[in-house]
């Protein structure tokens, strides 16, 4: 894949005291545009401008739309370290086919992230708990209203330099167990990374928020009972101080590529690591007998979140002590470390951009 670069100013960068998460763009961006005919074609890295799109485009009414997320991260050296991008590159494949859309080549996805955060370097910035977001979106863009898969697309990767997600960083979140609302069936979009699942997410989100919690447990779309992941992430749980439990991939989990890092690395850290079924009656009895103790998000945003509070119906539930628990700070801290360059990658996972020098 050849891709133009158009030439800009080599402005300064001076990044935001204040960063917070999603909030601030870099000045370049990577596009290409698909038809039937050709394939992908004309590959660009441009400046960061509003997309022009037509009021009959397909993603307004059919909801074609698919999107992932990684990070760069800044390391000790001054170099770059991408963190397992032909993983987030393989599951956005498997949302466009879920979605009825054309996969892109692994290797040039790779290529064309790796390209445009050399080029924006500048921006990826080195606070603890900092890095670059990166965010690749897929939307179909052919004038019809013909409720079928579209024949044009455009794929587009836009940066953003980010805080922690959560405002508090590496602090315990409260999390608002959703009884009355679903976020997916098996069978359905689930494990897509598409707009729609976010957007059915938004009213039970808002309930959460005004009970004084950050996020959204999801449970089961049939019984209602079997838990499946947080809004923002995946979730586990550690029984006896020890053994870590997440929720087995149904067809309505997203396959966190955090996820997938952590159970092979907890084992190799002493945390024997199982995917199974979860019932919210065993977290909630786990919690009051004190067999579970601990329970903490995973994703690329969070990369790790301790939870010390669960709401469900009218019962408030602390975790532990509320504080985050020895399990999670250990693996934070490891999987943090290896994102960074701070510690070694046995694991071959992390992608060097050498910028400095």
């Amino acid at each position: 894949m050849h891709i133009d670069v158009e030439t800009l100013p080599d402005n300064p960068v001076t990044l935001p005291e204040t960063l917070g998460f999603g909030r601030h763009f870099t000045t370049r961006m990577f596009t290409r545009r698909y038809d039937r005919e050709r394939g992908w074609h004309d590959a660009r890295i441009e400046a960061y401008r509003p997309l022009t799109l037509d009021p009959a485009a397909t993603v307004y009414h059919n909801g074609q739309m698919i999107f992932d997320g990684t990070k760069a991260y800044r390391r000790p050296d001054g170099d770059i370290n991408l963190f397992r991008p032909d993983c987030n590159a393989e599951r956005f494949n498997a949302s466009a086919r879920r979605m009825g859309m054309p996969e892109v080549d692994v290797d040039e996805h790779v290529a064309a992230i790796t390209e445009l955060v050399r080029l924006e370097h500048r921006w990826v910035p080195g606070g603890d708990g900092t890095a670059l977001y990166i965010r690749p979106v897929m939307i179909a863009t052919e004038k019809t209203l013909e409720v079928r898969a579209s024949r044009e697309y455009l794929h587009y990767i836009i940066l953003s330099p980010v805080a922690p997600y959560f405002a508090a960083g590496f602090a315990p979140v409260a999390v608002y167990v959703a009884a009355d609302y679903v976020r997916a069936v098996r069978g359905g979009t689930g494990e897509a990374k598409t707009p729609g699942n976010y957007a059915g997410s938004i009213a039970a989100t808002e309930l959460a928020l005004a009970r004084g919690c950050q996020q959204v447990l999801w449970l089961d779309g049939v019984e209602r009972r079997w838990v499946d992941e947080v809004g923002a992430m995946n979730i586990a749980f550690v029984r006896n101080g020890r053994e870590i439990i997440t929720p087995v991939l149904t067809g309505a989990i997203l396959h966190g590529v955090t996820r997938r890092s952590l159970l092979q690395l907890a084992p190799d850290l002493g945390f024997p690591a199982q995917e199974r079924r979860i019932s919210i009656e065993e977290v909630l009895d786990g919690l009051a007998s004190g067999h579970i103790t601990e329970v903490f998000g995973m994703g690329t945003g969070a990369v790790l979140a301790p939870v010390g509070r669960l709401v469900y119906q009218d019962r408030e539930i602390t975790v532990g002590d509320g504080q985050p628990g020895p399990v999670a700070r250990r693996l934070h801290a490891e999987l943090t470390g290896l994102q960074t360059g701070r510690r070694p990658d046995p694991y071959g996972w992390t992608r060097r951009i050498a910028v400095s020098g």
